[in-house]
């Protein structure tokens, strides 16, 4: 029960910080520029995680520069995607490489999926296709590139996190690092496309989106992986398309069609019935977390 209330609690806060980014990065970056969107998200994030650490008595701990470099080449990669691409083809390519990686990963690793996941899968990534891909147009090669890599350094982030015993310390600690690699991307976003720029209105959603939804929500999502296999923290994931749609309706004003609802409900049945199988026993993870 723990784990599946930290999960569903992780997925609300990735749907939130889509809808962040989404209405931030909106008309090419109007709001504000993507590069300072990533620092400004990064550096709020590990602020707002520094306090809620030393609240608790905690110290960095546990994170490692290559789980910060794939934090990073995520969110860089999300960021500087999203002003290039729509967002129905971006989900497209985010969501696949994070399964590809972690699904992947999971089987060299000795996972062997049930049936009855697998099935799931399959079911679950055809209504990803039926809620995102009618309608849209060839992606920019170089906005598709990035996000296939936003995508490959989710799931490596996340597969890194799976034997992290304080995950609160451990996303802080990662938040921390990553911090001087969004500032030489900001150096060079200057030095390709000039002065930065950012309304208040957009670096108010990258700090909602650094602090809340990135911060407190990779907290949460680092303490329910150790409890979950690779195959079924890949198909999980594919619940946030729906979310963020559901959000974008009740939030944004956006409108319910057909396609959302029939998309959307074969998605969540998908990720059912995978969930449906029973998992194998996981015993608690000893070893102390990659470095």
């Amino acid at each position: 029960m723990r784990t599946g209330l930290l999960t569903v609690l992780a997925l609300m806060g990735f749907a939130a910080n889509s809808l962040l980014c989404r209405a931030a990065l909106a008309g090419g970056g109007r709001l504000i520029d993507a590069a300072s969107f990533t620092g400004v998200r990064l550096v709020s994030g590990a602020l707002v995680l520094a306090v809620l650490l030393r609240a608790r008595g905690g110290r960095h701990m546990g994170g490692s520069w290559p789980s910060a470099l794939a934090l990073f080449a995520y969110a860089a990669g999300f960021s500087l995607a999203y002003v290039r691409i729509p967002a129905g083809v971006g989900a497209l390519l985010l969501f696949g490489c994070v399964q590809a990686t972690m699904l992947g990963t999971g089987l060299a690793r000795g996972e062997r999926p049930k049936s009855r996941e697998v099935a799931g899968l399959v079911l679950a990534l055809s209504g990803l296709v039926g809620l995102t891909a009618p309608g849209v147009s060839a992606p920019d090669p170089v906005g598709a590139a990035l996000m296939a890599c936003a995508g490959v350094a989710w799931g490596v982030y996340s597969l890194r996190g799976r034997g992290n015993r304080n995950p609160l310390a451990a996303t802080a600690d990662n938040f921390l690092r990553s911090v001087p690699m969004a500032a030489a991307l900001s150096g060079v976003g200057l030095l390709v496309q000039g002065a930065p720029h950012a309304t208040g209105h957009g670096v108010a959603l990258a700090v909602g989106s650094g602090a809340l939804a990135s911060g407190v929500g990779y907290s949460l999502w680092y303490a329910a992986l150790p409890h979950l296999t690779a195959t079924r923290a890949a198909i999980v994931q594919l619940c946030v398309p729906v979310l963020a749609a559901v959000g974008g309706v009740l939030l944004l004003g956006e409108t319910v069609t057909q396609r959302l609802v029939l998309a959307g409900a074969a998605l969540l049945a998908g990720v059912l019935l995978a969930l449906s199988a029973k998992a194998p026993p996981r015993a608690p993870p000893t070893a102390a977390a990659p470095k």
